[in-house]
């Protein structure tokens, strides 16, 4: 599941990426109004966690734009503002839950979850292509009777592949969505991690190959018989 999270305070920000991917989840953050906007009207997230108070525009007017673009995904509006009109002001403007700051990390992942279950974008945690299972709940990927176990990076490397077999992903484009603008990572994490899926791949005999279309990028595609 594709989350984005959009809170100006930097640390605050990294430490729900931190805890979210330990969750198993794929997370971009953002720390002002419009730099929310430009990844949600870019991009499709199954929930999307927004800070009242940001630079830029404010989450409530970012989730103004939201349901005014007819975009359907379940918006949690994160904030310390925990006063009645606040709340509702929120809700009128087409949030979907409300969590004051400070907040129980165990109860922002569990109204996450909820969210997520009534998103259009949700997907089961089963995806397949070809002969190769990808288990989002084990964090493990399947061909016949042979199985392995994913990284972290890996799993949502090859996610965005099965998800999207046959498109032509640019490294750049894959360091942005995996490692995230802000990543301390050189470039050469893209081609090391695609490495690592590559040989999981052929160990469990899969018929998909990431292939490389030289000048362009990485595609998933099916191996013919």
């Amino acid at each position: 599941m594709r989350i984005l999270i959009a809170e100006d305070e930097v640390a605050t920000a990294k430490a729900l990426k931190l805890l979210l991917e330990k969750a198993k989840y794929s997370v971009d953050i953002v720390h002002n109004g419009n730099d929310a906007w430009s990844y949600i009207s870019s991009d499709t997230y199954e929930v999307i966690v927004l800070d009242i108070m940001m630079p830029g525009m404010t989450g409530l007017e970012v989730l103004s734009l939201i349901r005014q673009n007819h975009i359907t995904t379940p918006v949690l509006m994160l904030t310390a503002k925990a006063e009645i009109e606040d709340r509702v002001a929120g809700l009128e403007a087409g949030a979907d839950d409300y969590l004051p700051k400070p907040f129980a990390t165990s109860e922002l992942i569990a109204r996450i979850k909820a969210l997520g279950r009534r998103s259009e974008n949700y997907s089961d945690s089963l995806q397949q292509v070809g002969n190769l299972i990808l288990d989002g709940n084990r964090y493990e990927m399947r061909a016949g009777d042979k199985s392995v176990k994913l990284t972290n990076k890996e799993y949502q490397l090859i996610e965005l592949f099965v998800l999207h077999p046959g498109f032509v992903f640019s490294t750049e484009h894959l360091m942005d969505r995996i490692w995230g603008f802000e990543s301390d990572s050189d470039i050469d994490v893209v081609w090391t991690h695609i490495g690592f899926v590559r040989k999981k791949l052929r160990s469990i005999g899969a018929n998909v190959e990431i292939r490389t279309i030289r000048g362009s990028g990485y595609s998933l595609e099916v191996e013919k018989c």
